[in-house]
């Protein structure tokens, strides 16, 4: 085999066996789309090195033969580039059709065998010639009919690679473009010297400078390892594990403007139709989280709750916020991790409310068992201990009527403290109803003045009602006599002799209804006031020195906000008290 080496030859021959070894040097780097970009860099080094030796070559036998070689890597060429697009911009399902796989490989092998066998039928080169016309000689070529066909197949997998290529290059992600500007830029140029050479722009004369452009690629792709880090992190295998993140990531630039994100944001923002979360400012994003945006300003890295309603619900996120300056490319962006514990943060509310629920049911329980210890079980004893006295003879019939009245208190005082202690203690149990119907008010009001008529009489104590309204109150029955009935019962305790107390009742606007208890009685001191309501079992004793519950007003407080209403106390001590409460009323009108 006789050669007479060249610069040309010299520097193809070269720069193809350099190109093998960059192809080993980026296996060990790349994924599986790059792995198809080394195939093809190896396709591009199968038809320098041979291309090399053909301009070396003295004798027409001799360049035939490399031409036959070089076609094994111009016809395996385009099949890489666009299996590596199809591959590197997340379209590999393409090949998973065996119809695609057959049309794409059935063209370079038909070239293959049309050059293989060209002497016999002259399809792919009309004829091959040598020229002497330059320092060296060099094969002449006339394309053929399948030299076209399979230029037009050549371009089309070019333009369809490229065309995906830029597609994925136009959505990418900021600080993924230096590498495809490294990627589109090292792949456009052996194509447009290729393109230019067959318009018959040839600056070389005959010699095909495609070769050598791809020397130029080589280098840039050497030039994106090194300095944009290529292939060091495959942007398709980044964006999958992104969106399979359950946590969202945002990426800020030093304006605080989005850059990058994953899908999972999209859980925790509101976007307006037609607006694009990349340029977003993110505080516009994240109104009223001025904490947040204050340590993102001071570039205090750490976590921080955010508490943020979307579509009326409460989300509950961790904001991981993490500041990255890269001197290389000369950025300074930062990163927010947000992390979602709604559920873990409502669990724990939900676990705080049942403690504070089993709290209370436990103080409950114990105020019950105090109750029934102390106030419930001296009078009992006490009504035990006359009648036992009764029973043996021990005390007369006058003596009996001179205790009797408070015998009567202690009866009233312990059936009172036992309905109240039923009924409360009734509501307090879990799964507990409460049985909503429209009831007459006047009626119950009515029924519970002429309860109270003979304690009233006794203490000459007057009780006044006046008109009721023609609308129903819409609650539980049973609690709401119990309120009227506490009220009442308070108000003659708390009454001097011909004291008065006055019912009023009036229809309000939003479906409510005001009925006001007022006495003239001794009202309540300012430090008694200030505990109503507070929890705490507070009992002051009468004008007649009647006993108290203590459980009074904290059931009423209860029982009326169980049914939708409220109850409200003014007293000014010395003058009386005026109990207001508001409850619903039903739409239906009393006939």
């Amino acid at each position: 085999m006789a050669l007479s080496f060249n610069p040309y030859a010299f520097i193809l021959i070269f720069f193809g066996m350099a190109t093998c070894i960059l192809s080993g040097f980026i296996y060990k780097r790349g994924g599986n789309a790059f792995k198809w970009f080394i195939l093809m860099m190896l396709s591009n080094a199968i038809w320098s090195i041979p291309y090399g030796l053909e301009l070396a070559s003295t004798s027409l036998k001799q360049i035939k033969f490399f031409i036959c070689l070089e076609y094994i890597g111009i016809g395996t060429l385009p099949i890489c580039w666009f299996i590596f697009c199809l591959n590197f911009c997340g379209k590999e399902a393409w090949l998973e059709k065996r119809r695609n796989v057959i049309l794409l490989v059935a063209f370079p092998i038909i070239t293959l065998l049309m050059v293989w066998t060209n002497a016999y039928h002259h399809l792919h080169y009309k004829q091959i010639v040598i020229g002497t016309t330059g320092p060296f000689p060099i094969a002449n070529t006339e394309p053929g009919v399948w030299y076209f066909i399979f230029t037009l197949y050549f371009y089309s997998l070019l333009t369809f690679g490229c065309y995906l290529i830029f597609i994925k290059f136009k959505n990418a992600d900021p600080i993924f473009q230096k590498q495809n500007y490294a990627i589109v830029i090292a792949i456009l140029i052996p194509w447009l010297t290729n393109f230019t050479f067959l318009l018959g722009f040839k600056p070389l004369g005959e010699i095909d400078g495609t070769p050598y452009a791809f020397m130029v690629t080589t280098s840039l792709i050497l030039l994106g390892i090194y300095r944009f880090k290529l292939f060091d992190i495959l942007p398709i295998a980044r964006e999958k594990v992104l969106e399979l993140m359950q946590d969202g990531f945002f990426v800020l630039d030093q304006q605080h403007r989005i850059i990058d994100y994953n899908k999972s944001t999209l859980k925790y923002i509101h976007l307006p139709t037609g607006k694009k979360l990349n340029g977003s400012n993110l505080e516009e994003l994240f109104p009223n989280q001025h904490t947040f945006f204050d340590r993102i300003k001071k570039h205090e890295s750490g976590k921080i709750e955010l508490d943020i309603i979307l579509n009326g619900n409460h989300i509950y996120l961790i904001a991981d916020i993490l500041f990255l300056n890269d001197n290389k490319i000369n950025n300074d962006f930062s990163i927010i991790k947000l992390q979602d514990l709604t559920t873990f943060k409502k669990d724990a509310i939900k676990a705080a409310e049942q403690a504070n629920e089993l709290n209370r049911l436990n103080q409950l329980k114990d105020r019950i068992f105090s109750i029934i210890a102390h106030d419930l079980r001296a009078p009992l004893v006490n009504i035990s201990e006359i009648l036992k006295m009764v029973g043996n003879n021990q005390i007369t019939i006058d003596e009996f009527k001179a205790i009797a009245p408070n015998f009567n208190k202690d009866i009233i005082y312990t059936t009172e403290l036992l309905e109240n202690i039923l009924h409360w203690s009734r509501s307090q149990l879990i799964g507990f109803g409460i049985k909503k119907e429209p009831f007459n008010l006047k009626n119950l009001i009515i029924n519970e003045i002429n309860y109270h008529l003979p304690a009233a009489n006794f203490k000459k104590v007057k009780i006044n009602y006046g008109s009721f309204p023609a609308e129903m109150v819409y609650a539980d029955i049973i609690m709401v006599q119990m309120v009227i009935r506490n009220l009442i019962s308070n108000g003659i305790k708390y009454c001097h002799q011909n004291c008065e107390i006055d019912i009023q009742t009036s229809y309000l606007k939003h479906n409510q209804l005001l009925i006001m208890i007022k006495d003239n009685g001794i009202g309540i001191s300012q430090p008694i006031f200030e505990k109503l309501f507070k929890d705490e079992n507070i009992s002051t004793r009468g004008t007649l020195n009647e006993k108290g519950t203590g459980l009074g007003l904290l059931i009423c407080k209860d029982f009326m906000e169980r049914n939708n209403g409220s109850i409200h106390v003014e007293s000014t001590e010395g003058k009386g008290t005026i109990c207001s409460l508001l409850l619903p009323t039903h739409k239906e009108k009393v006939n």
